[in-house]
């Protein structure tokens, strides 16, 4: 059980959720809670109870150190922290954890209660996945939701993955049993450049959720670290020519599969975010 007492009072509160592990290709999607752990300044809430839910032989927890000594002992778990992101009169709970070892069920539920006695109506689930699309092409965003009114609500492109799932899934599936909407936003990252980071991948899932949430979402340098991290992916592709050849593969199957309504759409989309953007500056 986890202790709710002293919990604050939120104003019409959203939970942004992502989870490393299996969920986490290229670490894209933790990338996102970090980077706004970072930018809002989020301060804790609250810290679910490691022992409960995690293998500590498989999740190890780690020593901090400072001048050689050891200071404290950081045991891997799930944490809420509290943000009001500039600009807005909502607040924002970011939950950063590590996907459970064991119990899955009571972990989502705890998940659940503790967002009901917070207030949360909405939340959204951020996982990515290693696909076999090319890196030199717009990452592509699934979703998923807990009912057809709000995929169309927000615009998904909706995910038909059958198979093993991991927390996010079954997170998403607990909102929705329990009454409460929740959205699944997924970036596809490049199977052949796997390892993290992965910044063009994160910064997608920050303009995704931007856009489903519209709430500002703060890029920082994410736009020239992902050109830099593409500019690195392609030097690295061009001294390989088998590699070289399977990425022109993937992109001559990716352009033909698009359609030009879908460009259009993606050029509609890019340009009112521009818009929404050029306002927010100009009232600021």
């Amino acid at each position: 059980m986890i202790e709710l007492e002293g919990l604050p009072e939120l104003v019409d509160p959203v939970l942004i959720a992502a989870f490393e592990g299996w969920n986490d290709a290229g670490e894209a999607s933790s990338g996102v809670i970090a980077h706004l752990e970072s930018a809002w300044k989020a301060e804790p809430l609250i810290a679910l109870d490691p022992d409960d839910y995690y293998d500590f032989q498989v999740t190890r927890p780690v020593v901090e150190m400072n001048d050689g000594l050891a200071q404290s002992i950081v045991w891997p778990t799930t944490r809420l922290l509290r943000a009001r992101p500039a600009g807005t009169e909502r607040d924002v709970v970011l939950l950063r954890g590590i996907e459970p070892n064991m119990r899955w069920r009571s972990f989502c539920a705890d998940i659940v209660e503790v967002s009901r006695e917070l207030g949360v109506e909405l939340a959204v689930m951020l996982g990515a996945l290693l696909n076999d699309s090319p890196h030199t092409r717009p990452v592509p965003i699934l979703g998923g939701a807990t009912d057809a009114t709000l995929a169309r609500s927000t615009n998904l492109e909706l995910s038909r993955y059958e198979g093993p799932t991991g927390i996010v899934g079954v997170l998403q599936h607990a909102f929705g049993a329990a009454g409460l909407d929740a959205v699944a936003l997924w970036a596809s990252v490049p199977h052949y450049v796997a390892q993290p980071p992965n910044p063009k991948a994160t910064l997608a899932l920050l303009r995704r959720l931007e856009d489903v949430l519209e709430i500002p979402m703060p890029l920082g340098e994410l736009d020239e670290e992902a050109r830099a991290w593409e500019r690195g992916v392609d030097e690295l592709a061009s001294q390989d020519t088998e590699v070289a050849e399977y990425v022109k593969e993937l992109e001559e199957r990716k352009d033909a599969a698009e359609l030009p309504e879908a460009s259009g759409d993606a050029i509609a989309a890019e340009f009112e975010r521009y818009l929404r953007r050029r306002d927010r500056d100009t009232d600021s």
